[in-house]
């Protein structure tokens, strides 16, 4: 365990029109504790997940490999500057650490790819071999498989994008050792029921206001995973 918790002061915003500020889960939410080396995630789209990851990473210091800007016709600055009304509490000093999104993944190849030109032993870290020359999902797996290994703080959003659900067994049986290991604490942001059966792990749900603490089986997606292949002839309408 390297942070215990993220606090939010809900009271030094400067607005409540815009998003991410006028989200009721980031007003009336303190903090969010962490209490086991895995912490999940989990709501639907546009409740906050991936862009608390993003605050936190920024306030831990950790970068994001992103490329430049692209101009947009509603231009919302309180998106990027979110991590000034956090903060985030360390348990033993700070470790360094890493941030995962899949269209990062995909820049942060690249870059390794034109330092490897110069100097191959920077793929010795990820496995030995060049990230853009495997599959997207291949190379997604040597990035996990190689990556978190390394003592550090890792926060994922939603890492089974391109990932099969073998893979996504895999990545679970990663996160699993490692967290067990006692060096690396993850937490990550999914709509996958298969990652949110990690064992020991806590999941937090943004559909809650306040975030709250919930079991996997009250997540919805394992509710409608489960309603699914009961009974998927009925519910597609097949006799």
């Amino acid at each position: 365990m390297h942070i215990s918790h993220v606090r939010f002061y809900s009271e030094k915003y400067p607005t409540y029109q815009k998003y991410p500020l006028n989200l009721k889960v980031f007003r009336q939410t303190p903090e969010i504790t962490f209490n086991k080396p895995v912490t999940l995630f989990v709501g639907e789209n546009g409740t906050g997940k991936s862009t608390l990851l993003e605050a936190m990473a920024k306030k831990c210091d950790i970068h994001i490999w992103k490329d430049a800007p692209v101009r947009r016709i509603d231009n919302n600055p309180y998106e990027n500057i979110f991590y000034r009304f956090i903060s985030i509490g360390w348990k033993n000093g700070r470790v360094p650490g890493s941030y995962f999104g899949s269209s990062i993944f995909e820049h942060f190849a690249k870059i390794l790819e034109e330092w490897a030109t110069m100097d191959p032993a920077q793929l010795e870290d990820f496995g030995g071999k060049s990230l853009v020359s495997m599959s997207h999902g291949q190379s997604l797996m040597a990035y996990f498989e190689n990556r978190y290994r390394i003592k550090g703080l890792y926060l994922l959003d939603e890492p089974e994008t391109a990932l099969s659900p073998k893979s996504q067994i895999r990545l679970l049986e990663i996160i699993n050792q490692m967290s067990t290991a006692g060096h690396a604490q993850f937490i990550i942001a999914t709509h996958s029921p298969l990652l949110l059966a990690c064992q020991n792990a806590e999941i937090y749900s943004f559909d809650h206001i306040p975030i709250q603490s919930i079991e996997y089986e009250e997540t919805q997606h394992y509710q409608l995973y489960k309603k699914f292949i009961e009974n998927k002839d009925q519910l597609l309408g097949r006799s």
